[in-house]
């Protein structure tokens, strides 16, 4: 299949993955914070977001199986892709060991950060370990994921992740109304990661029979050749997990565990509309990778400014669709749980953060191409840098201004940074011209997001548009095909221009 048909072929497994999670999303976060309260859904959050930063126990070497997978693959050289493997397996086992450790460590002192006494104490301190237990086992099994992601097979990936989804929503169903909520919540994803993983390995070996991993295949050679990749991808890991898994935990700490719940409904709202928009980057870093060499460099570049425009189109549709629709959704999500000055305050945060991502998800996919290409060493301490002033600027502004501060404090950095640094130099070293990105990625998008825009303000403006979610999902579709019909309008003008020229 052609690169092209293939990025088709995932991107559409992707979306139709992510738009089953994101109904199963939204129900389970609503059935969870239903069952458990505010408090107890209050402290998930909190060790859930710490869990998070065992991401930086991957050491970017996530980024480096899929980047070499794909690289020696496509020279036909299965000892390197089998010496690859081995050798990251080996080290998130040990990483997976210090993950655990970790977790002992914080359930140890856990009275002193958490603030549990009594039964909660001991519930959390479970729920801790059995977290850490469950993050070394997710690190030593997602090895094979990445080998399906350098295979590019994203749509298998993403079918294995559905399909313990539902696993996940039928677990819920039967034991969250059990007592010992937080435990019972650990012990299903400890379940499901475990289903998750022998699933990546079973297809990993099945697509690429030639799979093997063992002690026999540990080379220190693969080792330093991975080195300089995996710890630079390691920089853009700890930026990614400091800026995505930094806010709860900032307001958890300084204004307690019940502030996190309106900040994060509408960071996961943000969340559900970024999700679909970042698969595009992760497909596009191992397919840039297999299109280094110069005969190449046609096809990459129209790749890069094709990707840009539909990211663009994208995200610009999701944030006015949260301007205008966004309040709407939280209130009927979470209903009579949060005040209405919450639900207010929800709105706020989640238009701040798609705001965050109007930049930064283009500017992903700028990045994905670096890193793709084998530059990474840049564009990994310019994320780094970002992620110190998002984390400085949320406890600044969190102190001053609570937690909608938290939201301008990550929103800030990605303005400043992204547009005056990454950007720049991202273009001069893909050497693609600023002038032709907006020509031809971003001009092209304006005339679809002009027609949303007027949709979304006559719709907004009638009563019926608000209270009910069949009425909601009705606007949403109708304004995804506004979306489509103007894209293929503006198309088509395009063509008739060239063709009279």
């Amino acid at each position: 299949m052609s690169s092209a048909g293939t990025v088709r072929r995932n991107v559409l497994a992707s979306w139709g993955t992510h738009a089953s999670n994101l109904v199963i999303g939204f129900f389970l976060t609503r059935y969870t914070l239903d069952v458990l309260g505010v408090s107890t859904y209050g402290s998930w959050l909190l060790l859930n977001s710490i869990a998070g930063y065992s991401g930086l126990l991957y050491c970017g070497l996530g980024e480096t199986v899929s980047r070499y997978v794909a690289k020696y693959h496509s020279e036909g050289n299965p000892t390197r892709v089998n010496q690859i493997v081995s050798v990251i397996l080996a080290a998130y086992l040990v990483m997976g060991g210090v993950a655990f450790l970790f977790a002992c460590g914080l359930c140890a002192t856990a009275p002193w950060w958490g603030g549990w006494t009594g039964d909660d104490l001991v519930e959390a301190r479970i729920t801790i370990l059995m977290l850490g237990v469950n993050v070394a086992v997710g690190m030593s099994g997602s090895v094979f994921g990445g080998v399906l992601h350098g295979l590019r097979r994203f749509d298998l990936e993403r079918g294995v992740g559905f399909s313990f989804d539902l696993v996940r929503v039928a677990l819920f169903l039967l034991f969250l109304r059990e007592p010992h909520g937080l435990v019972i919540i650990a012990g299903i994803y400890f379940l499901v990661t475990v289903g998750e993983n022998v699933a990546y390995f079973l297809l990993a070996r099945r697509i690429l029979p030639t799979l093997s991993v063992g002690p026999s295949h540990l080379d220190r050679s693969v080792l330093r050749e991975c080195g300089s990749f995996s710890s630079m991808a390691f920089l853009s890991t700890v930026a990614s997990q400091m800026i995505n898994a930094t806010d709860t935990i900032t307001i958890g700490l300084l204004l307690g565990k019940e502030a996190i719940v309106p900040y994060y409904f509408g960071l996961r709202l943000a969340q559900f509309t970024r999700q679909p928009i970042e698969k595009i980057a992760h497909i596009c870093m191992p397919t840039a990778g297999a299109l280094q060499g110069a005969t190449d460099r046609f096809k990459r570049d129209r790749f890069l400014v094709k990707t840009l425009g539909i990211v663009f189109l994208l995200v610009g549709g999701a944030f006015i669709g949260g301007w205008f629709f966004g309040g709407d959704v939280i209130r009927l999500w979470v209903g009579s749980k949060l005040t209405p000055d919450s639900l207010a305050l929800s709105h706020r945060i989640l238009v701040v953060l798609l705001v965050a991502q109007l930049i930064a998800l283009p500017c992903g996919i700028l990045r994905a191409f670096l890193f793709g290409s084998g530059i990474v060493k840049t564009p990994a301490l310019i994320f780094l840098g970002e992620a110190i002033c998002n984390l400085t600027l949320s406890i600044v502004l969190c102190l001053t201004h609570g937690i909608e501060g938290v939201a301008w404090g990550t929103t800030i950095p990605v303005v400043v940074v992204e547009l005056g640094v990454l950007v720049p130099y991202a273009l001069r070293h893909l050497k693609v011209s600023g002038w032709r990105i907006v020509r031809e990625a971003l001009q092209p998008q304006l005339l679809p997001l002009l027609a949303l825009l007027g949709f979304a303000q006559w719709a907004s403006q009638q009563a019926w548009s608000h209270d009910d979610w069949r009425i909601l999902i009705g606007v949403a579709f109708t304004g995804a095909a506004i979306l489509g019909a103007a894209l293929w309008l503006r198309r088509r003008l395009d063509r008739a221009e060239m063709a009279a020229a």
